[in-house]
């Protein structure tokens, strides 16, 4: 059986690894205009690099998710943050295109080895009534990072446009140290033996995902698509963007994406089950849809730099609401399938981080605004079809 007891130690040490990963993949976000300049590389290879990453997390997230269930949660870890200090190593002495795609790769992997198998870690060592307690940590303990990983790497590039990335490294090489020393295995030998004994096959993700096409819930899982399509388009062109049009340093956009992300964080934490009381699932994610478009619209109108920060603080305050307001709806929906449709869930978003900034890119490199523009109007599409087809869905308890 797993271990089934609270422990302090264990999950301060998980949360540390989460603060870390993310962390070191907000880093890239200020620093990535002037480090592209030294390889003569436009939007396409910004917007490829970040779904690079994206790429081989999902690729690579079942398949760790089964190792861990057979090997065991600490190995996987351990693995994920050496993959991850290797990563941020091959990007700090990074000296052709090829050598960042191979580090983000490489990054992706690393983040598909630790995040799922961190999450079956709280599982195994938390009580079913603490459960979602320790996922709540895991979970602030992302989005923290996450906030602060684009104003630290701001800050360290005024010291070089490589130190963040060295920095990186070094706090994952210590994390993986104190993993190694602090961190229990959480799953019992006998559970790991069951698993590797076991003949159940998984079914494959194109199954899956042509199985949740005929899903009454289909078309929230569209919306995540486009949520999160239109967040990573927004994400992946911001420094490129703002650094062409405007001339902002690493630090301007260090704090524009800071505070935009931790206003959307605290608005999240703070007020999104009063919202969802008072206004219903349908109506935040009609209005975040509609509202997130115009946002992204009227950032092609000024350069201001205070004007840019509330639009900032907007779009992502507006994404923060819409993801926990259609996960909501989804899980409504879901009845007795909430594993399937939580799987098809971050399968829809993976996709999204894949496609927006790949995309992103390309569009950049023929022409500065049309990233935004797209992606104001793959939110408006997204907001017709809610209104539309959204009437069609109803949770099954209500059916």
């Amino acid at each position: 059986m797993s271990v089934q007891k609270d422990r302090t130690a264990p999950l301060v040490m998980l949360m540390i690894n989460m603060f870390i990963a993310m962390l070191g993949i907000g880093l890239i976000i200020p620093v990535l205009p002037e480090f592209l300049k030294e390889f003569n590389a436009g939007g396409s290879v910004a917007g490829y690099l970040i779904a690079a990453f994206g790429l081989t997390q999902f690729i690579f997230s079942p398949i760790a998710g089964e190792w861990s269930d057979k090997y065991g949660r600490k190995i996987m870890i351990v693995s994920g943050l050496v993959l991850f200090t290797i990563s941020n190593l091959v990007f700090a002495t990074a000296t052709e295109v090829w050598m960042l795609y191979a580090s983000r790769l490489i990054g992706g992997i690393g983040a598909a080895s630790m995040i799922p198998s961190m999450m079956a870690y709280v599982a195994d060592v938390t009580s079913e009534e603490k459960r979602g307690k320790g996922l709540g940590m895991l979970g602030a303990a992302m989005s923290l990072g996450f906030v602060i990983g684009p104003g630290v790497g701001g800050f360290l590039a005024e010291l070089g446009l490589r130190i963040p990335f060295y920095v990186s490294a070094l706090v994952a090489g210590i994390s993986l140290i104190g993993s190694l020393l602090i961190l229990p295995e959480s799953r019992s030998k006998q559970d790991r033996e069951a698993s590797k004994a076991s003949t159940t096959k998984r079914e494959s993700i194109f199954k899956q995902f042509a199985q949740s096409v005929k899903a009454p819930y289909f078309i929230l899982l569209l919306l995540v698509f486009a949520l999160t399509f239109g967040l990573a388009n927004f994400e992946a062109i911001f420094p490129l963007f703002v650094d062409a049009k405007y001339a902002y340093t690493s630090r301007d956009i260090s704090i524009l994406i800071t505070v935009g992300a931790l206003a959307g964080t605290i608005i999240q934490v703070a007020l999104i089950g009063k919202l969802i009381h008072q206004f219903g699932e349908k109506k935040l994610i009609n209005w975040t849809f509609l509202l997130s478009a115009a946002a992204l619209l009227l950032m092609l109108l000024s350069g201001n730099f205070w004007y840019t920060l509330i639009l900032t603080v907007l779009f992502f305050t507006f994404t923060s609401v819409m993801r926990p307001a259609i996960n909501t709806w989804l899980s409504k929906m879901a009845g007795d399938e909430q594993g399937f449709v939580a799987g098809m869930n971050n399968a829809y978003m993976s996709l999204g981080n894949i496609f927006g900034p790949a995309m992103a890119g390309v569009l950049y490199d023929v022409n500065i605004n049309l990233p935004y523009t797209f992606g104001a109007v793959v939110l408006l599409v997204s907001f017709f079809l809610s209104v539309t087809r959204g009437r069609q869905v109803e949770p099954r308890s209500a059916a």
